[in-house]
């Protein structure tokens, strides 16, 4: 930088010195001048010229100063101020110029960073941007979470990663040269592997009664055609079998509906009472046949709740349903329900709780999973289906309400309903 200075100070002082010196030159061969006379003269005069360049520069450069030290934020209210110099007030127009457009410019490149930086934080998968050396130069926040914190590092051996890459070409934010997005997709392949096993799992519970239906078709028309006896015997095996085809299809069923409308929270008002004393009562028949008893311990106060009365209906018999299948003979089932003292929002529970054998812990996490069963024989001897509490879990996904489940070995199991309370 000092080196163009200085060449462009030599220029300004030799190209008039130049011209004068033509002009000395002129007059020293006309006579007019003598050798030391006219060598003096171009002596003085590059002098003269020196000095006249130098302190004209000396006065810009003050006066440069004196005019870039009055710019800032608070230019405009400057008025009090100590006046220019002559020199600065005719830089101060040109400097005042380029100060503004200066700060223009400055601000839009901050607002385009404020919208790069907003940009890159709301993207909702993890991103980060590397340099040429492939350093991470910036990161959002879904990276952190999915790398974890410096304390709690994330695994992500078991997470499957689908990445994206793409170059940055010119000016970039911290010299990024380049953008990677990553994708987690070990949700979507472990949803892919439940629909594989979902539908593995269907097929085998209705191939079982499907292929005893046809075992024993074969039998009648065959060996057993005649045997009156056998056949009455066949024929209810049969139509036992085709009641547990009936009611897994539509279990199927309710769980494909119940699923398809899980995101729409309903609003209507339920009244639970009236809703367990019906389930109860349907269920009193049966529950007789083992010599087990329904007892209801309800309050008559019991709140509202906000869902829906089929499906809560659906919610209480399956349930029930379950208890009078488990306790043991002779046992009795209660049903309870209450309010939750200060809970926000508003909560009412309904338990079912059975003298049973009751659940290893070890199952109770996965009980709401399709098709899982603690013993697979017993219940498809009681005739279940496997998807009576996976029903029940999306009917309260869709209410905004949870399901616990404690059990005690020997002693019994407890289902407790969690609802939100009508307003």
């Amino acid at each position: 930088m000092w080196r163009e200075q200085l060449g462009w100070t030599a220029v300004r002082i030799l190209l008039p010195w130049l011209a004068g010196a033509a002009l000395i030159a002129a007059l020293f061969d006309r006579g007019a001048l003598g050798g030391s006379t006219a060598i003096g003269a171009a002596l003085v005069l590059l002098v003269l010229l020196a000095g006249a360049v130098l302190a004209t520069n000396r006065r810009l450069g003050l006066a440069a100063r004196e005019a870039t030290a009055r710019l800032g934020p608070d230019m405009a209210s400057s008025g009090s101020a100590r006046p220019l110099s002559p020199a600065a007030q005719a830089l101060w127009p040109a400097l005042s110029r380029l100060d503004r457009d200066w700060r223009e410019h400055a601000g839009q490149t901050e607002t385009q960073l404020g919208a790069a930086e907003a940009a890159i934080a709301a993207i909702p998968d993890p991103l980060i941007l590397i340099d040429r050396n492939r350093r991470i130069v910036r990161a959002n926040a879904a990276w952190a979470e999915l790398i974890g914190s410096v304390l709690e590092p994330r695994d992500l051996a078991a997470a499957l990663l689908q990445a994206r890459i793409a170059r940055i070409e010119g000016p970039s934010l911290d010299g990024a040269a380049a953008v990677i997005s990553l994708h987690d997709i070990t949700a979507l392949k472990r949803a892919d592997e439940m629909r594989a096993d979902f539908i593995a799992n269907a097929g085998h519970e209705l191939k079982t009664p499907l292929s005893t239906l046809l075992g024993f078709i074969e039998t009648l028309r065959g060996p057993a055609r005649d045997d009156a006896a056998a056949r009455e015997r066949f024929l209810g095996i049969m139509q036992e079998q085709a009641g547990r085809m009936a009611r897994l299809v539509d279990d199927l069923l309710s769980l494909s509906r119940i699923e398809l409308n899980e995101h729409v929270v309903p609003t209507a008002h339920v009244a639970l009472k009236p809703v367990l004393d019906s389930v109860a009562a349907a269920l009193e028949l049966r529950a007789a046949q083992r010599g087990i008893r329904i007892e209801l311990k309800l309050p008559e106060t019991l709140p509202e709740a906000q869902g829906e009365r089929d499906e809560l209906a659906q919610v209480f018999q399956n349930l029930l349903d379950n208890a009078v299948k488990y306790a043991r003979r002779d046992s009795t089932v209660t049903v309870t329900a209450g309010t939750a003292d200060g809970a926000t929002p508003a909560m009412v529970w309904a338990t079912v709780a059975d003298q049973s054998d009751g659940i290893p812990s070890e199952h109770l996490a996965r009980l709401t999973e399709r098709f899982y069963r603690v013993d697979n024989a017993r219940s498809r001897e009681l005739g279940g289906t496997g998807l009576g509490l996976a029903i029940v879990k999306h009917i309260l996904n869709r209410h905004r309400g949870r399901l616990d489940i404690a059990s005690t070995l020997g002693q019994g199991s407890t289902f407790t309903v969690w609802l939100r309370a009508a307003a």
